[in-house]
């Protein structure tokens, strides 16, 4: 039995043809499938396209082949994970700093996840899919953690997203964050360069530490501000990525013996509790500027915002607050 879908669901008992559309042109084979064989294993998926079972308008395809669009890929049967939850995302409407026809720009609040997964059920793009039932693409160009506020960039085409994730690999696009750490920060300019490795606790969490084993990261520090309170010494730093490592600014700056307040994973947890009781509810971390090149048209993009209210608030009882 053979089946031929427009991004359907997929079959579990039988060879299912899926033809390519615009959402796909472009994309990578194995990440068009992860995306599409969802409660299937990643290990899974990667062994069809090793055996060759995965083909491209019949012939084999390696898991790197792009796919173009009216590209036939064929899909051997695959047992597919029941979902445990069948709630669909709620809609919602985020603040647009910046939207035209290839890409939509929007100011992320802090505690709601880009995406679902990792025991939260759905993120910014599933709720945003929800509210805009006639857009036919809308994918993240980029990841901020859960926790982290400030500017997120979703494609609306895949010819834009596709240029987005280029841009971001070859280091063309500037973004800054604006992140309050405790101590008292003496350089004006600094250079970090420690890399990276991702690894899993006891308990199955995610954490990255600094390790010779890890991948190069490269975060730029720029003091803006400090303060001596009577609840200890803190500085403001705007940083620039030059690398988008996973919880990269946290981890460089935790090593470095400045954690960010409000940071649950790598911060000072007494401190933490202590700022909790004046107002300060959430990690200092924000994502405040953006400049690129257009994906489709070169031309720039310099978006900014400010930060939100309640760390703007926080930043002016720390100021009322010095002790010298």
């Amino acid at each position: 039995m053979v089946i031929i879908l427009r991004m359907k669901e997929l079959s579990k008992d039988s060879v299912t043809f899926l033809e390519v559309g615009e959402d796909g042109v472009g994309q990578r084979i194995d990440n068009y499938l992860l995306k599409r064989l969802k409660g299937v294993p990643k290990s899974h998926v990667y062994r069809i396209l090793r055996s060759g079972e995965v083909r491209i308008n019949k012939g084999r395809a390696t898991a790197d082949r792009r796919l173009a669009a009216g590209d036939l890929v064929r899909v051997p049967p695959v047992r597919i994970a029941e979902k445990q939850d069948g709630q669909p995302a709620p809609a919602r409407d985020f603040v647009v700093v910046f939207e035209d026809e290839a890409v939509v720009v929007i100011d992320k609040p802090a505690g709601v996840a880009v995406h679902g997964g990792s025991g939260v059920s759905y993120g910014v793009i599933e709720q945003m899919r929800r509210a805009r039932p006639s857009a036919r693409f809308l994918e993240l160009a980029h990841r901020l953690d859960r926790e982290t506020s400030g500017l997120l960039l979703i494609g609306k085409k895949r010819s834009a997203l596709t240029r987005l994730h280029d841009q971001f690999r070859d280091g063309v696009i500037d973004k800054r964050y604006f992140a309050l750490v405790k101590g008292h920060w003496r350089d004006q300019l600094r250079n970090v360069k420690f890399p990276l490795l991702k690894y899993l606790t006891a308990e199955g969490e995610r954490r990255v530490r600094v390790s010779p084993d890890g991948k190069d990261a490269h975060s730029i520090m720029r003091l803006q501000g400090r303060w001596a309170t009577t609840w200890g010494e803190f500085s403001l730093l705007e940083v620039e990525l030059r690398t988008g490592r996973t919880h990269q600014i946290r981890v460089h700056l935790a090593h470095l013996g400045f954690p960010i307040v409000g940071d649950e994973k790598y911060g000072d947890f007494s401190l933490n509790r202590d700022l909790q009781k004046v107002g300060l509810k959430r990690m200092f971390l924000h994502a405040a500027s953006i400049r690129l090149p257009h994906p489709l048209s070169g031309e720039t993009l310099a978006l900014t915002t400010p930060l939100p209210a309640e760390l703007a608030q926080f930043v002016g009882k720390v100021e009322n607050n010095c002790g010298s």
